[in-house]
């Protein structure tokens, strides 16, 4: 079969075109029977939301694949790392880019579906803002503090180690220190929205706590080898090779945070009543409305919170830890920023919605974990253009909260982190290992965009009980 019995069929010229022959290369290298290929390719062109995720056929499937909702002769352009992906988050990517305020997008190979954008979606559009593309925990960041011990300090410790972290982290969505701790960001204006003003009590109660979800805080086991060392180096952190000590902590704006993102999609999505149902929470806010001002003021004040609640984490428990911090290294996902990107040739300042997604311009540093029993890693971006310069967040879910409880019992899994040298503080069923992908695999998909330059492994972890709502 070849590209004018495809054009044939129905398979425009372009991007599925060339798709649908790399299709029939892969069908057939892999011992697809040959007599079926019309047939075949007929079913893709017929419905190709269904291939969606399908690892052979989803190539051809994603490039012919038109939303319901179209204001544009074309989708925004978008790329795709990993293979095999959540077939409605593919959808969902896709969908977005039907926006008439899109302007280009990427799909990371973590990602799963969301709200409106799928978690690992990145989108970036014209001089408006999405609340849902952030998400309701603005500013979910990562923190990674390495300090001047021998990781091997750790088995010895184990019992005062877990009690630090008992006592200087809170979780749950109603968390909050019996003393308010303290923030130099409780001293900015809060004003800037009707939200952030209302709840300013309530951010303060909750200052330097984690919540609940997939909010953790860990204590673990940091190497880096000569070449990572190296890099680092380059990157203004001077490290020698070796095996530390370091406290990883995950979590975003809190209560406050949610409900900035709640207020705000409500106005979007009055605003925005021509969406279909499934892109609702796809509404954006321009710049040129009050609301959308003061959603990308409140925005970036949520930023500042969470790292607030990060560097008060991690200052109190380095004072208990008794140790000197060599290594320090965070970053925010679920969040917008104003870049300047080169869109069809052309330099343009966009606004880059990162739902999930780790910032990953050339030379930036991060930190994209694993699971309660995975290493994670400390990474160096490499600027992929295609990516909007971004990568991972994590390794991602590969179920639901509601499926996890179903699939997994406490017995199975302890046994699977004690063989890990894992000590587990508390956690619900729907945090342990296996909800989760592969990280090596995540990784793996994703060189072009990041390289490894540390690596992080847990080894007592914490976080919110069971019998919480989620707030990731």
């Amino acid at each position: 079969m070849n590209s004018p019995l495809l054009t044939g069929l129905g398979i425009p010229d372009g991007p599925a075109l060339c798709s649908g022959m790399a299709f029939i290369n892969r069908y057939v290298q892999e011992g697809g029977d040959a007599s079926r290929l019309e047939e075949e390719v007929g079913a893709i062109i017929a419905d190709p939301a269904a291939y969606l995720g399908d690892p052979l056929r989803e190539a051809l499937a994603r490039d012919l694949y038109a939303p319901a909702y179209k204001q544009r002769d074309r989708l925004a352009p978008w790329q795709q790392w990993g293979s095999g992906l959540e077939a409605v988050a593919v959808q969902q990517m896709a969908n977005a880019c039907a926006l008439p305020v899109a302007v280009a997008g990427a799909l990371m190979p973590d990602a799963h579906q969301g709200y409106g954008l799928p978690i690992g979606g990145v989108l970036a559009t014209d001089n408006c803002v999405i609340p849902y593309a952030v998400g309701v925990d603005i500013a979910c960041r990562m923190r990674l503090s390495v300090y001047d011990r021998k990781a091997s300090v750790i088995p010895g410790q184990k019992g005062r180690l877990a009690n630090i972290l008992e006592r200087e982290t809170n979780f749950g969505m109603g968390g909050a220190f019996k003393d308010k701790r303290n923030h130099e960001v409780m001293d900015e204006d809060w004003n800037v929205s009707p939200i952030t003003r209302r709840f300013k009590d309530k951010a303060w109660a909750q200052l330097g706590t984690s919540g609940s979800g997939n909010h953790f805080v860990e204590f673990g086991a940091f190497d880096v080898d000569a070449d990572q060392a190296e890099a680092l180096k380059e990157s203004g952190f001077d490290i020698p090779p070796g095996e530390y000590l370091a406290l990883l902590s995950h979590s975003g704006s809190r209560g406050t945070g949610a409900q900035v993102c709640l207020h705000y999609s409500h106005i979007a999505t009055e605003r925005r009543y021509d969406l279909p149902k499934e892109m609702k929470h796809l509404s954006w806010l321009t710049f040129e409305e009050e609301a959308g001002q003061e959603y990308w003021a409140a925005m970036n004040l949520m930023g500042r919170y969470a790292a607030a609640n990060h560097a008060l984490i991690h200052k109190y428990i380095a004072k208990k830890v008794g140790a000197h911090v060599i290594l320090d290294i965070e970053n925010h996902h679920n969040f917008a920023w104003k870049e300047t990107h080169v869109i069809d040739g052309q330099e343009r300042e966009v606004v880059v919605h990162r739902k999930g997604a780790t910032p990953a311009a050339a030379g930036e540093m991060g930190v994209i974990p694993g699971s309660m029993a995975t290493p994670g890693f400390v990474v160096r971006g490499k600027g992929q253009a295609g990516s909007l310069n971004s990568a991972s967040h994590g390794a991602g879910r590969l179920m639901s909260r509601s499926e996890a409880k179903q699939s997994f019992t406490w017995g199975s899994v302890r046994k699977q982190l004690a063989a890990a040298g894992v000590e587990l503080l508390s956690a619900g069923i729907d945090e342990v290992p296996g909800v989760y992908k592969d990280i090596h695999s995540v990784m793996a998909a994703q060189q072009d965009l990041v390289e490894g330059v540390g690596r992080f492994q847990p080894r007592i972890v914490k976080m919110c009980p069971a019998g919480e709502k989620a707030e990731d």
